[in-house]
């Protein structure tokens, strides 16, 4: 019996894995705990109970959210339980090093005491010795576990069970058994092979089953892969695999499908062509990579003519490419670069300079470079931590004291930023007039034909942040890296 004039109050959290089928049920579980809590004479209130679902895996903390809510609660200052009871060691973790982290914060950091009602140990360092032990046994059982679970869903593949997640058009039924149609996906499913057939392409595909108001199975829109996945599914045609095994199923199939499905293979393998492998410094365009949509802001991919059956080269936006949205913003390669390259020389002639002194990229504007790039990722932070109070996982303490950490360090880094802003300024306007004779070089680069297009992009990429592509007005905006008088 616990002696406490303080009257102290208890917990209990309770989990049950589907794949324990000799463990007690919640209900029995929480009966157990209530009586050895009642035996100790420590009350348990219903809202200090935490009762996971069913099948929530062990292995993780993050995933088990009565458990990130017990512990939250703990770390109320002052804990609202001075007793944690559990029924098995393993129902606090199955993962040792996650169950000795939560058990040290609940034991120093909340005072509070963890009890296994089926495992009781003693006090003291052999008790914890013996606790370690069962941690060690709990965890081995769950790899062991996991083991055998793919054993057995590899036997169940053999004797043609389904198991796999059902693909767009199905749904399952569980037990094994076969999968069964669902109507409304199952017409995605036959307008994106007929489509296919009938000559269309995987972008149009994926614009028009938009446009039909389609989704994949995860509720997504529809781009070139999601269709080439469908295409290409094998279980639309009666086949079923797992995990390299392979089996005819029993599920039904439709002859809108089935009756297309081979000659749609046919096609994909005529039309299939190898990614051409390069370097990720190459360019396959001196421009690639600066343009963006005017319309959705991604970028606009090169395409070779002479590879895309156009008489020229052309950027045009790859969510455009990939069906993910209607607008397309097209620009031949000749157009582009005529365009880059006048944008260039006005600069420099508005500038009044065509002299080019060679100079190397200064260390303070790396530093600055990194600098901000610290300041973006410390407000991410900033975020993060205010996001863990808000959800209970830290206390008001714990917020503050890293807010003020992260508040130091940004004020620490704006002094910094400000004191080679100040710098720069300081310096006399050759500085200044040395960064617009980089785009003058710039500009004489582009316009050499001898100079390499590895070259040419990199002499493009030092002067130019990105360049939008309004395609209604056809003009084009140019973000410099430095600032234009």
């Amino acid at each position: 019996m616990i002696k406490n004039p303080k009257k102290p109050i208890g917990a209990a959290y309770v989990r049950v894995s589907t794949n324990d089928q000799t463990e007690l049920s919640p209900a029995a579980q929480l009966r157990e705990i209530k009586n050895a809590a009642s035996a100790d004479g420590v009350p348990i209130p219903d809202e200090y109970i935490f009762i996971e679902e069913k099948g929530i895996s062990g292995r993780r903390a993050d995933n088990r959210k009565e458990f990130q809510r017990m512990i939250s609660i703990a770390k109320t200052n002052p804990s609202p339980f001075q007793y944690l009871y559990l029924w098995k060691f393993s129902r606090f973790a199955r993962n040792q090093e996650e169950s000795m982290f939560y058990k040290s914060v609940l034991r120093k950091k909340c005072g509070i005491t963890i009890k296994s009602v089926s495992e009781p140990i003693m006090e003291g360092m052999f008790g914890r010795l013996i606790e370690s032990i069962i941690e060690w046994f709990d965890e081995y059982y769950s790899i062991n576990l996991s083991g055998e679970v793919t054993r057995g869903m590899t036997e169940k593949a053999l004797r043609n069970g389904y198991q796999a997640a059902p693909c767009l058009g199905y749904r399952a039924v569980g037990e094994g058994k076969p999968f069964i149609i669902e109507e409304k996906e199952y017409e995605a499913v036959v307008f994106i092979h007929q489509s296919f057939f009938n000559g269309m392409d995987l972008a149009s595909i994926a614009k028009e089953a938009n446009n039909h108001g389609y989704c994949t199975k995860r509720g997504n829109s529809f781009d070139r892969r999601a269709v080439e996945r469908i295409l290409k599914n094998k279980f639309y045609d009666g086949t079923v695999t797992w995990n390299n095994i392979s089996f005819q199923g029993s599920h039904e199939i439709r002859k809108e499908v089935t009756s297309v499905f081979k000659a749609n293979q046919q096609r994909l393998k005529q039309e299939y062509r190898p990614r051409n492998r390069r370097e990720v410094s190459a360019c396959r365009h001196w421009a690639s990579g600066l343009l963006i949509c005017g319309y959705c802001g991604a970028s606009l991919g090169y395409h070779a003519g002479s590879k895309t059956g156009h008489q020229s080269g052309y950027f045009q936006c790859w969510r455009y490419t990939k069906g993910l949205h209607k607008e397309s913003c097209c620009i031949s390669d000749k157009k582009a670069e005529s365009l880059i390259i006048k944008s260039l020389q006005h600069v420099t002639a508005a500038a009044g300079t065509s002299e080019y002194t060679k100079r190397a990229v200064s260390d303070q504007y790396l530093e600055k470079q990194q600098l901000e790039s610290a300041l973006e990722k410390l407000r991410a932070r900033k975020i993060k931590i205010k996001t863990a109070y808000e959800n209970g996982i830290d206390d008001l303490e714990e917020y503050r004291a890293g807010k003020e950490r992260l508040k130091k360090t940004e004020t620490e880094l704006k002094i910094r930023i400000k004191s080679i802003e100040s710098s720069k300024n300081a310096m006399d306007s050759h500085n200044r007039d040395a960064s617009l004779c980089r785009i003058s070089s710039a500009c004489d680069i582009l316009t050499d034909q001898s100079v390499s297009s590895e070259a040419k992009g990199r002499a493009l990429r030092s002067v130019v942040k990105k360049i939008i592509y309004d395609k209604k007005s056809g003009e084009m905006k140019f973000i410099y890296y430095i600032h234009l008088p």
